[in-house]
């Protein structure tokens, strides 16, 4: 009779929570460990694992799980590893030198070489090498979601399971006996994914081959469901919508009211959504950490939505109305342990650059911290900027562009002033510098807004996103503007940008995520479900 329980390793960083609901969606029970000797009684061990190498071997010691999981790993029982669940098996990594891995498979762990962005983020193929229990009804042309920089390195090529391509063929999942382990999260591919971990964790599922594989895969553009959420006069946390950040009716002067957030993205998420994006526009500051609104929120919507989730909006360090103080890493752990994936952080991205810039400051800004715990990918970087024209490229000392959108005098070159406080306020910082140094600082994606476009159905600001997404060797998300699927071809044809966002057209219902897809099939790669 099959154990319906499943023993899964949680060691206290990123997102378990995803891997849990699917496995409970899946009609199984969780273990989680808390001891070393639950490492030795499981049936069946699942390890999933984001953030940084070094981090994740230093606890996984300190809680004295690694003799135990190599015994695990040697007596053949089921294991699933996922992400960092992957690279744990190796020797070493270029990430965390000198610090060693379980070494369960001869290998290190090194940097994907590419020269497209980095980190690998969103929906690729995959090319099975072999026959496994994981391909069980599957074509082999599914997209199937991943999030990393590091790849693993195996020394002896028979346990390859499969490879992905970007930019190099890199090694995607890995089989030894019933080791096995993957860099894709099935937890966040969707259905495809759920039938994944059900083919792992089914009694008797034969190893087979997908009918179809693959020469080469690719990258599919992501389209971003995003939904601006924010408390109405009444106290109801809601889904709104604004033209050029004002989300008040212009007669009623009452927040417009879209929809409640759980519900939209379990919508969005059943019309293919690639991606959803919580704005909490609100900033609840009087409320303790753990009864914050934005926290029911997700644990509610990562019930049964498995894409990635992005929070954004509070990501940083405060004090709550019993005075009671948090740092901007406490609160994105909240969040993480809730259900979300990325934080997204706005005006305190400007703040510390001010700060880096002017007195070279780093080392303990929110970006740092959150970046070293959970890795680069986990942190997003949210960019308000509006266009301001000059006469001509050294009227300021900014990264000056030529456009082809006249200033109010006929001006043949604009640049971009950063804001904060939801626009209200602008700095001396342009758009540009702002995403190279939270580059560096350790971010791993740019969400690029533009005040001049939002709301207004026009289109993407391309020169904007082609001046940013130019500059930098992290991913960009294209956002404000879009009026209907036309508007993403055009953004993903001219510019450099991997995702791109949508908010109020399919708030509206001016047009859905099924039609943008449809539109762009044939001419940009993009995922089905």
């Amino acid at each position: 009779m099959l154990n319906k329980t499943v023993t899964v390793l949680d060691y206290g960083a990123g997102n378990v929570r995803s891997v849990v609901n699917a496995i409970r969606h899946l009609g199984y029970n969780v273990l989680f460990v808390e001891s070393p000797y639950q490492i030795n009684d499981a049936e069946r061990l699942i390890f999933p694992g984001v953030g940084s190498f070094g981090e994740m071997v230093n606890t996984l010691e300190k809680k004295g799980f690694i003799e135990p999981l190599r015994h695990y790993l040697r007596s053949g029982r089921p294991y699933l590893g996922i992400c960092l669940g992957l690279q744990a098996l190796f020797e070493e990594s270029e990430e965390s030198p000198n610090v060693s891995g379980i070494g369960f498979l001869r290998g290190r762990v090194r940097r994907l070489k590419t020269d497209f962005p980095i980190p690998h983020i969103g929906w690729n193929g995959i090319k099975p090498k072999k026959p496994s229990v994981l391909f069980n009804n599957l074509k082999g042309d599914e997209y199937l979601y991943f999030v990393h920089s590091y790849v693993v390195e195996p020394y002896d090529s028979s346990c390859i399971l499969t490879t992905t391509d970007y930019g190099e063929e890199f090694v995607s999942a890995i089989q030894s006996g019933n080791v096995i382990a993957t860099q894709f999260h099935p937890e966040k591919s969707g259905i495809v994914g759920l039938r994944i971990l059900k083919n792992f964790l089914s009694e008797n599922t034969v190893p087979s081959m997908p009918p179809h594989i693959s020469q080469k895969t690719a990258l599919a553009k992501r389209i971003i469901a995003c939904m601006d959420v924010r408390e109405t006069d009444k106290g109801e946390l809601v889904v709104t919508k604004g033209d050029q950040y004002d989300v008040r009716d212009i007669e009623t002067k009452e927040v417009r009211v879209l929809g409640k957030p759980p519900e939209l993205a379990r919508k969005y998420y059943k019309e293919g959504a690639d991606e959803i994006t919580f704005l909490n526009i609100t900033g609840f500051r009087n409320f303790p950490l753990l009864n914050m609104p934005m926290i029911e929120v997700l644990k509610e919507t990562s019930l049964n939505v498995f894409v990635p989730l992005t929070i954004g909006g509070g990501i940083t360090s405060y004090t709550d109305g019993d005075g009671r103080e948090y740092s901007a890493l406490d609160v994105a752990s909240i969040y993480f342990r809730s259900g979300a994936d990325k934080v997204s952080i706005g005006s305190d991205a400007v703040l510390i650059t001010e700060q880096f810039i002017h007195y070279g400051l780093r080392g303990k800004t929110s970006i740092e911290e959150i970046s070293r715990v959970y890795g680069n990918q986990a942190v997003v970087i949210s960019i308000d900027p509006k266009r301001q024209y000059v006469a001509s490229p050294y009227s300021v000392q900014h990264h000056v562009i030529p456009t082809h959108i006249p200033g109010p005098n006929g001006e043949k070159y604009c640049w971009f002033q950063c804001t904060i406080k939801g626009g209200r306020e602008p700095r001396d910082i342009d758009a540009i510098t702002l995403a190279r140094v939270c580059e560096e600082l350790g971010a791993g994606e740019i969400l690029l807004n533009s005040i001049d476009r939002d709301g207004t159905n026009l289109g993407f600001d391309i020169e904007l996103i082609k001046a940013v997404s130019e500059n930098v060797r992290i991913p960009v998300i294209a956002s404000s503007g879009a009026g209907g699927p036309y508007h993403f071809l055009e953004v993903f044809t001219n510019t450099q940008a991997e995702a791109a966002l949508a908010a109020g057209i399919l708030h509206r219902r001016q047009t859905t995520i099924k039609d943008i897809k449809s539109y762009l099939k044939g001419k940009i790669a993009v995922r089905f479900q």
